[in-house]
């Protein structure tokens, strides 16, 4: 099995995850890049940053350790969002960054990702020979790297994105669950720099409450204090803050969709196009549609709705869970960027969030995972393949349907869309039923 998944290297902090497969993977790292020219002419350098995790401590440690064995200087930022080492590697002009974190996963999971010296994720082909070199010794012909604390980072990232504000956030009363992750040390202030009215939740981090009944994977907390404080909008991030989804002034949520839809019809989009997955809301295909403003839909993962926007030139893009790329302003998903972002068009709006909300109608979406079947044969299979174009059909124009693999686990993703939640419901509970029969281990 492939050590890098969609979003790095993930697993159980210890078990999976341990001190030694990090500093491995900080010098294979190392290897490559130099063997690709990346160090070329220079004295490498690279920004090293982590989430609130216990386990960060140690794992930031042995990466360290691994890339100043390897002749790179380090630059330690800190407890800082994921977005913000994409930012600083460019800021910075560093060759490489790493990320401690696994975004919105329990604390005791941990993940490693690295990004290039342009501040994107690292490519396929070169995590797959990072993996194939893991564990050969690399010698340094410039000796030991040095291990710097960078503390200025903060400050950067913060100043960064307030650049990108137009006007500030004056008179609105913002709730802003921080996950007790990241975002916890950055976000607070930001909107409070900003101009909003802070009631900051769930941002006393203590390196085993990350994501633990708060954040963006668990909304019922910020839902109610956003409806008990009478704020006018909740903003709810992950452990690393690289995503965000909203809560409205009536206590509905706004989440990648909506929010998509929201910056879509106030930004300049030379190609009139906005990227999303396969699992973006058909309400917001059509609510685009009638804004004259073109879909593209990738696989889903943040980093292919990037490449496309990066191929097509589109400024625009992002997922239903919150990961929102504005190329103008960075390359890659940033949930600080985007609340700021949002908040700003909520006031220039001069409109509550629940109407600005209103421009969509989200389509009934139900998904079932069905486990247990040989994924493998899902695209083979003539009976469900037939049953999935009579689906379609029944659904015509007015739904969708959708079959896939997990790229992680044993099952198949069922899903469909319909204008009543219903239909929905009862053609997925067929479809589901057909591929467990046809499929089933």
């Amino acid at each position: 099995m492939a050590l890098f998944g969609t979003d790095g290297v993930r697993g159980v902090a210890g078990v999976d995850l341990t001190a030694d497969l990090a500093f491995n993977l900080s010098t294979a790292a190392a290897s490559v890049l130099a063997d690709l020219g990346e160090f070329a002419g220079h004295r490498p350098t690279a920004i090293v940053g982590q989430d609130s995790r216990a386990s960060g401590q140690y794992l930031e440690e042995a990466i360290c350790r691994g890339l100043s064995s390897a002749g790179i200087d380090v630059y330690r930022v800190g407890i800082l969002p994921t977005p913000a080492i994409s930012f600083l590697v460019k800021d910075r002009g560093a060759d490489l960054g790493v990320m401690i974190s696994a975004s919105h996963n329990p604390a005791s999971d941990n993940g490693i990702k690295f990004f290039d010296r342009t501040g994107s994720k690292l490519a396929d082909q070169i995590e797959a020979k990072i993996e194939s070199v893991l564990g050969q010794i690399v010698e340094s012909s410039n000796g030991a790297g040095s291990v710097i604390e960078d503390l200025g980072a903060k400050e950067s990232y913060i100043q960064n994105l307030l650049k990108s504000l137009d006007g500030n956030l004056s008179g609105l009363k913002v709730v802003v669950d921080c996950a007790n992750g990241a975002a916890s040390f950055v976000a607070p202030e930001l909107l409070k720099r900003a101009g909003a009215e802070v009631i900051a939740i769930s941002a006393s981090p203590n390196g085993l409450n990350i994501n633990d009944n708060c954040g963006s994977t668990h909304l019922e907390n910020l839902i109610a204090r956003v409806k008990g404080e009478g704020a006018d909008i909740g903003i709810a991030h992950d452990g690393d803050a690289d995503r965000v989804l909203a809560i409205d002034d009536k206590g509905s949520v706004i989440d990648g969709d909506f929010i998509l839809g929201i910056l879509a019809q106030d930004m300049e989009l030379p190609t009139k196009t906005v990227v999303g997955t396969v699992m973006t809301n058909l309400g917001l295909i059509k609510a685009l549609e009638e804004k004259g403003i073109k879909f593209i839909a990738t696989a889903v993962g943040d980093r292919y709705v990037l490449e496309e926007m990066l191929a097509g030139g589109h400024l625009l893009g992002g997922e239903q869970s919150g990961h929102i790329i504005m190329s103008k302003y960075a390359n890659t998903g940033d949930g600080l960027l985007t609340a700021l972002q949002l908040i700003s068009k909520l006031k220039k709006s001069g409109k509550s969030a629940s109407e600005l909300a209103s421009f969509m109608k989200r389509y009934p979406q139900v998904l079932i995972n069905v486990s247990g079947v040989a994924k493998e044969k899902l695209s083979s299979n003539q009976v469900i393949s037939k049953a999935v174009v009579d689906v379609q059909q029944k659904l015509g124009d007015k739904g969708r349907v959708l079959l896939r693999a997990s790229g992680t686990e044993a099952l198949i993703r069922v899903m469909i869309e319909a204008q009543e939640l219903s239909l929905a419901q009862e053609l997925a509970s067929e479809l589901a039923t057909l591929v467990k029969s046809e499929l089933s281990l």
